[in-house]
C-alpha cells in the first residue's frame, strides 16, 4: 500500500474590506488562492464574519480551482461571510489581534501575503518566528510589501521572499513549504 502524506497548507494573508482594497488587489487574491488549489495544495484563510478580505477572496479563487479551503475564524460559531465556498470552518474562540492570527498561522505550511496592514503584520511576524516561509506579492502595498526581500531581524530566520505575480506566489510557496517539509523530515 501506498504511504499517504496530508496535503500542503497555504495560507494567505491581505487586507480585509474596511483598508479599502482596489478590485485589481481582490483579483490578485482570487487568483493567487486558484493557483494553491490548482497546484493539488489546500488553501488556508481568515475566514471574516461580518465583511470581505483579500483572504476571503483567494477562497473564491481555490473554489473556483475545485480546491479544499478551509476558514480560520475569530470567536465561536461557524457563521462566516463567505460560508457557501468553505469547505471546512475552525472556529478558534480567539479575538482578532494576535489570537486567531495565531492559529490561522501555524496551521500553515507557507504563507502568501498581499498587501496587508496590522493583522498581515502579525500574521507575517508569526510566521518568521515558527519559520514558516513567506512569499510577498510584488506591486500590492501595505506590509507584504515593505517586508518582501528582507528579514524581520538579525536571526535571519527566513528571507521573505518576493514574488512578480500571484500565479509565482503560490507556485513558490508550495515549492518552499515541500523544501520546508524535507528538511523537517530529515531532522
Amino acid at each position: 500500500m501506498k504511504k499517504q502524506f496530508r496535503k500542503i497548507q497555504i495560507g494567505v494573508m491581505g487586507s480585509a474590506a474596511d483598508l479599502k482594497y482596489s478590485k485589481s488587489f481582490e483579483q490578485a487574491a482570487e487568483e493567487i488562492g486558484y493557483w494553491v488549489a490548482k497546484n493539488g495544495a489546500t488553501l488556508i484563510f481568515g475566514a471574516e464574519k461580518n465583511y470581505d478580505s483579500l483572504s476571503t477572496a483567494a477562497c473564491r479563487g481555490a473554489k473556483k480551482a475545485n480546491g479544499i479551503a478551509i476558514g480560520i475564524t475569530y470567536g465561536k460559531g461557524l457563521d462566516i461571510f463567505e460560508k457557501k465556498n468553505v469547505d471546512v470552518v475552525i472556529a478558534t474562540g480567539l479575538e482578532r489581534g494576535g489570537g486567531r492570527e495565531l492559529s490561522l498561522v501555524l496551521s500553515c505550511d507557507a504563507i502568501v501575503a498581499l498587501n496587508g496592514g496590522s493583522g498581515t503584520l502579525t500574521e507575517i511576524a508569526i510566521a518568521y518566528q515558527a519559520n514558516i516561509p513567506v512569499v510577498a506579492l510584488k506591486g500590492y502595498g501595505g506590509w507584504s510589501e515593505k517586508l518582501g526581500g528582507q528579514y524581520l531581524d538579525d536571526r535571519k530566520r527566513i528571507k521573505i521572499e518576493i514574488a512578480e505575480t500571484p500565479q509565482i506566489a503560490a507556485e513558490k510557496a508550495i515549492k518552499l513549504a515541500k523544501q520546508k517539509y524535507q528538511y523537517e523530515k530529515n531532522k
